[in-house]
């Protein structure tokens, strides 16, 4: 997905998560974030949008790594005003992604095209996930499109789950392909007790230990645990899945 759809994503996306929140009470539960509450929830995501924007507007080279959230984010606001603070700071870095020169320099801590996608996307994710996470505390989840969900994943596997620190391991190698229904895409994640290395294909040939399939939104929230995976359609040792969920939980707990 191209920059401009990805900010235009997190416009949307925070907009819903905010219009779902302001129905609900701040302190109910959100139940794909187990221990947590519709008011922990706007105010990590707000706090998330304060600290990328920084990285935008300021340029800064290097990750900001802050110990005490006071000094980032000042005191939390006040019940009353939450929700017009999260709405200020999303539209902050809304404002900031697309005031930014694509040639903007800046950390980063995924591959991406340049810093500007790499901002705009993981922003955009972070976002989608968590209005998800928002609409299932108000008891119906909205859809997501299939290109959407193809990238969140394209992030997920070929970004995140690579990266040295991550926890998916195998004693021997083995394979988990991920086929989605709807989008030509195809991962092929090979998991060995080294970093996982993620192979993107477009037309699949080699054998895989475990095939999932499901539409790109089914295995998007099923991959970052806001899904279960019964109904999706498994080929070969399903354990493999299990053990992606249970791995890389990308979750609150």
């Amino acid at each position: 997905m191209d920059t401009t759809r990805l900010i235009d994503v997190l416009r949307e996306e925070g907009t819903r998560l905010a219009d779902t929140a302001a129905r609900l009470p701040l302190d109910a539960a959100v139940p794909t974030c187990p221990g947590w509450t519709v008011r922990d929830l706007i105010r990590h995501l707000g706090g998330v949008h304060r600290w990328a924007g920084r990285h935008v507007r300021e340029a800064r080279p290097d990750l900001m790594v802050v110990k005490d959230q006071v000094e980032l984010f000042g005191a939390w606001p006040e019940d009353a005003a939450l929700l017009d603070w999260y709405r200020a700071e999303h539209g902050l870095l809304v404002e900031s992604l697309t005031a930014a020169d694509p040639d903007l320099a800046c950390a980063t801590f995924l591959p991406a095209p340049s810093p500007l996608h790499f901002w705009a996307r993981r922003q955009a994710h972070e976002t989608t996930i968590h209005r998800v996470d928002a609409e299932a505390a108000a008891g119906s989840v909205g859809s997501i499109a299939a290109d959407l969900a193809a990238d969140g994943i394209d992030e997920l596997v070929g970004g995140m789950v690579p990266r040295p620190g991550a926890r998916l391991r195998t004693s021997s190698p083995r394979t988990l392909r991920l086929a989605p229904d709807d989008d030509r895409a195809r991962w092929l994640l090979r998991i060995s007790a080294e970093p996982v290395v993620t192979d993107r294909e477009d037309d699949a040939t080699e054998p895989a230990d475990c095939t999932v399939r499901g539409s790109a939104a089914d295995l998007y929230l099923a991959l970052w645990n806001r899904r279960g995976v019964d109904d999706l359609r498994v080929d070969g040792d399903a354990s493999l899945l299990d053990l992606f969920r249970a791995k890389v939980a990308i979750r609150w707990s």
